[in-house]
C-alpha cells in the first residue's frame, strides 16, 4: 500500500513539475508586453492622450505576438495601405509591363498597361520614352475601363495638390503640371497647357479650377526659384494630344476599336525606382497606377473594386481579419484594417520578397524616405498620414540579428504630428531594448 501510495505521489509530483514547465514555456514563448504593461507606457506619451492608439509586435518567425494592445481594432491605414498594393504587384509581376504594341502597316498601334512613369517629373523613364521617338503614325487603342479619377473616399478638395493627381489609363507627365518659375519667363510642362494660364493677383500663388484645367498664376505670390507641381483634368484625347505635341509625330486615338491580336511587351527597368517612389517617397500615383496594372493584367480591363475583391478572395485563407479596401493609396478614409493584420502582410511580403528586398525598398529610419525623422536603429517600415492619423508599420532587427514585425497605429488624436512620430518612436525603443 505505502509502496503504493508512493508510486502515485511521485507520479503526481511528476505531473506537476512537467505542467508548470509548460505553462512557463508557453509564458516565455508569448507575451511580453502584457496589455496592462502598455496601457501604462501609453499613458506616458502625452501625445496619445485621448487618441486611439492599437498595436502588434511580433518576431517574424513565430506566430504569438510579444506585444498586443487593441490589436484587433480597425483604424484608418492611410498609407499603409501601400502595402497591400506592393504585396499585390510583387505577386502579379516577375517584370513590370509599362507597354503593349504591335507595328502592323508601317502603323505603331500601342495601348495602355497603367503603367505610370512616361515623362514623369520624378521618376522618368528613358527606354519608354525613346520607345516613343521612333518615326511611325501611332495608333493608341483606349483600354477597356471603369476607372474613376479619384478614388472613392477622397477628399474632394484635395484636387489642386500633387498627392491627388488623377488616375488615367495612361499616365503622361504623372499626370501634373510643372511650372517654372524665372525672371521675366515663367513656363509650364507640358507645354500645350500653357495657353491655359491667366494672373490673379487675389488668390494663392498657382491654382487651378476645379472642373477644368484653366490655371491661375498670382505674381506676387511667386519666388524666382520655384517649380510648383498642380495635376491637370485627364482624359485620353487629352493624353494623345499631349503625346503628339511631344513626339511630333501624328498620335490617334482609337475607342472601341478591334485591337491587333497577339500584342508585343515592353518591359519596364525601372522596377527600383517604381518601388522606392511606392514604398520611400509615398507616391499616391505610382500607388493607384500599380492597381491599374494589376487590373489589366489580370482582366484586360481596368476595374479597381474587380481587383481588390479578387485579391481579398485570394488572400482570406490567411489574413487574421477582413480588410475594408477600396484605393491603391491609401488616401481614402474608407479604408480600414487591424494592426494584426497589418502584421500577417508584412510577414508575407518577406515571404514572397525577402528580407534584402525590403532593405532595398522600404524606408529606412534616420536615413531615407519617410522614416527620415525617426531617429530608430535598423528599422525598415512603412509610415501612413492623413489628418489626425498617423501610422508605422514594418520591420526591425535586433542587435542580434532577430527581425521583428510591427505595427503601431494612431487615430483620431489631435496633438501635432511631430509629437506623435517621437511617441511611437519611444515604443518602439522600449520595444526594442526588450526584445533582444
Amino acid at each position: 500500500v505505502y509502496k503504493r501510495q508512493g508510486f502515485y505521489y511521485l507520479y503526481y509530483m511528476r505531473w506537476l513539475i512537467t505542467g508548470f514547465l509548460f505553462l512557463m514555456s508557453i509564458s516565455l514563448s508569448g507575451q511580453q508586453f502584457s496589455k496592462r504593461k502598455i496601457a501604462r507606457m501609453l499613458k506616458k506619451i502625452p501625445a496619445f492622450e485621448q487618441a486611439h492608439i492599437a498595436l502588434t509586435v511580433a518576431p517574424l518567425n513565430t506566430s504569438k505576438p510579444k506585444a498586443f494592445y487593441q490589436g484587433e481594432n480597425y483604424m484608418t491605414p492611410a498609407s499603409n495601405v501601400k502595402l497591400l498594393t506592393f504585396l499585390a504587384a510583387i505577386q502579379s509581376f516577375d517584370s513590370l509591363p509599362a507597354l503593349y504594341f504591335k507595328e502592323k502597316d508601317s502603323i505603331m498601334h500601342f495601348k495602355a498597361t497603367g503603367y505610370p512613369l512616361l515623362f514623369h517629373p520624378f521618376y522618368p523613364d528613358p527606354e519608354l520614352a525613346s520607345f516613343f521617338d521612333q518615326k511611325y503614325t501611332w495608333h493608341y487603342h483606349a483600354p477597356k475601363s471603369t476607372l474613376n479619377a479619384h478614388g472613392h473616399g477622397w477628399s474632394w478638395d484635395d484636387y489642386p495638390y500633387y498627392y491627388a493627381a488623377e488616375s488615367s489609363h495612361f499616365p503622361i507627365y504623372g499626370n501634373t503640371t510643372q511650372v517654372f518659375v524665372a525672371p521675366n519667363n515663367t513656363r509650364m510642362i507640358p507645354k500645350p497647357l500653357e495657353k491655359h494660364i491667366a494672373l490673379d493677383t487675389l488668390k494663392q500663388q498657382f491654382h487651378r479650377e476645379r472642373s477644368k484645367n484653366r490655371f491661375y498664376l498670382n505674381p506676387k505670390m511667386l519666388n524666382e526659384i520655384d517649380t510648383l507641381y498642380r495635376p491637370f483634368i485627364t482624359s485620353d484625347s487629352l493624353f494623345t494630344h499631349l503625346l503628339q505635341k511631344r513626339t511630333q509625330y501624328p498620335v490617334k486615338l482609337l475607342e472601341n476599336s478591334n485591337t491587333p491580336p497577339n500584342w508585343d511587351i515592353l518591359y519596364s527597368n525601372q522596377e527600383a525606382l517604381l518601388y522606392k517612389a511606392l514604398l520611400q517617397d509615398s507616391d499616391n500615383g505610382v500607388a493607384e497606377a500599380l492597381l491599374n496594372m494589376i487590373s489589366q493584367t489580370t482582366f484586360n480591363e481596368m476595374n479597381i473594386q474587380k481587383t481588390i475583391d479578387t485579391l481579398k478572395i485570394q488572400w482570406s485563407q490567411w489574413l487574421p481579419d477582413p480588410i475594408e479596401w477600396v484605393d491603391g493609396s491609401g488616401v481614402s478614409r474608407y479604408n480600414m484594417i487591424t494592426p494584426r493584420t497589418l502584421i500577417a502582410v508584412l510577414k508575407k511580403i518577406h515571404r514572397e520578397a525577402g528580407l534584402e528586398t525590403i532593405k532595398k525598398y522600404f524606408p529606412k529610419s534616420a536615413s531615407s524616405g519617410t522614416l527620415k525623422d525617426y531617429p530608430l536603429r535598423e528599422v525598415y517600415a512603412k509610415t501612413g498620414t492623413l489628418r489626425h492619423n498617423h501610422n508605422l508599420s514594418g520591420y526591425w532587427i535586433s542587435d542580434r540579428g532577430n527581425v521583428y514585425v510591427f505595427s503601431i497605429m494612431a487615430n483620431h488624436f489631435t496633438a501635432p504630428i511631430d509629437e506623435i512620430r517621437e511617441g511611437i518612436s519611444e515604443l518602439l525603443r522600449q520595444f526594442q531594448k526588450k526584445l533582444k
